[in-house]
This record gives C-alpha cells, structure tokens and sequence, in this order.
C-alpha cells in the first residue's frame, strides 16, 4: 500500500519495528468513552451549603438588582409600590437537625 494515492495525496508508508514502538502507545484503547455527568456537577454545584459570605454576597445582588428595578418603574412613571425584600445575613440550614438524646 505504499505509494498509495489518496484524496490526491500519495500516501507513504513503512512498518516500524518493535523496538521503536512505545510499550503504552495501545494502553487503554479497549475502555469505552465515559461523557462527564455535567447535570450532576451543576447539582452539586447549587445544592451545596454556601457560607455567610457567599450568602451575603448573593443578597446583596438580590437588593442592587432590586433597586435598580424599583428605579426604572419610578423612571416610567409608574406610582408603584413595591413589597419590601425580606432576607437574613445567616443562611437558612438545608438540613434538620435533631437533638441528640
């Protein structure tokens, strides 16, 4: 098969010898590919506890993002009033824990 021409290209090839081939060329080839489980990342990624800070930072988005909407229904004349945000610094505990008797 050597000189071979393929797709307008001569195609050149030699054997190699075993002494030159790398003893993990074929290493894992028989394994089949396993996609990456993104959903489950991204679950975890959100149902983790976040910290106080990173609680804190994500209300302070929720009141800017807030304010900013409360500015722009002032902006277009709308007499609008709207509920007050309620929120806490210390997140809320995702789990139950029990007293231990």
């Amino acid at each position: 098969m050597n000189n071979y021409l393929l797709f307008e290209h001569t195609l050149q090839i030699a054997p190699v010898p075993l002494e030159k081939v790398h003893a993990k060329l074929w290493k894992g080839v028989r394994k089949g590919f396993v996609p990456v489980d993104r959903v489950a990342i991204e679950r975890n990624k959100l149902s983790k506890d976040k910290t106080v800070e990173e609680h804190k930072r994500m209300l302070e988005g929720i009141v800017k993002r807030d304010e900013n909407r409360r500015k722009r229904i002032k902006a277009a004349g709308i007499d609008y009033e709207c509920p007050p945000l309620i929120g806490s610094v210390q997140p809320s505990a995702k789990k139950i824990k029990f007293d231990e008797d």
